[in-house]
Parts: structure tokens; C-alpha cells; sequence
């Protein structure tokens, strides 16, 4: 999977792009067919704002957080894309033809 990152923040790119990776990794284990994600973190009027774009096969999941810091806003995206595309698998899983008896 490959993973852009951009944004406005204070923080280290590089220590936020690992913490990102390290985040979204995970989300492979639920599906393989992820091809990119792009990650966008900024900071807005009540902390930091993290939204993500992830293109899958027969899908494209958006998800949006925030929080107090951008790690923080990043776990929370990370766990929202997680439900996403644990229901988008169990949908796809559900529209094979199940044998009639």
C-alpha cells in the first residue's frame, strides 16, 4: 500500500509519516486489495483535523478526525478507516452466490 501524507502541521513530517504507516498498516491485515491512501493532517480552531482517502478495489473510503494532537487525530482516523473496511469486506464477502440446497 502507498501512503502520501501532506498537510499543515508542526510537527516532524518524518516522525508523522512513520506514525501514520505504523497506524494504517494494520488495515492490510483486514484487506489486501488497498492500492494508496492519502493521508491529510492540518491544524484547525480546535486542534488537529486528519481525513484519508483510501482507494480499494470496487471502492473508495473517505474517513475524517480530530483531536487535540495530530497522533491522536491519526489513531482515530486509523480506527474509523478499520470499521470501514472490515464492513466493506464483510459486504463483498456477502454478494458471492451462495449455493442452493
Amino acid at each position: 500500500m502507498q501512503i502520501s501524507l501532506s498537510g499543515h502541521y508542526e510537527h516532524s513530517h518524518d516522525r508523522l509519516l512513520k506514525h501514520v504507516k505504523k497506524k494504517l498498516a494494520k488495515l492490510e491485515r483486514h484487506f489486501d486489495h488497498i492500492s494508496n491512501t492519502h493521508v491529510m493532517v492540518q491544524k484547525g480552531k480546535r486542534g488537529y483535523e486528519a481525513e484519508a482517502t483510501l482507494h480499494a478495489s470496487r471502492a473508495e473510503i473517505f474517513a475524517i478526525a480530530a483531536a487535540a494532537d495530530p497522533f491522536t487525530a491519526v489513531d482515530g482516523l486509523a480506527d474509523k478507516l478499520d470499521r470501514q473496511i472490515i464492513k466493506h469486506k464483510e459486504k463483498i464477502s456477502s454478494h458471492r452466490v451462495q449455493p442452493s440446497n
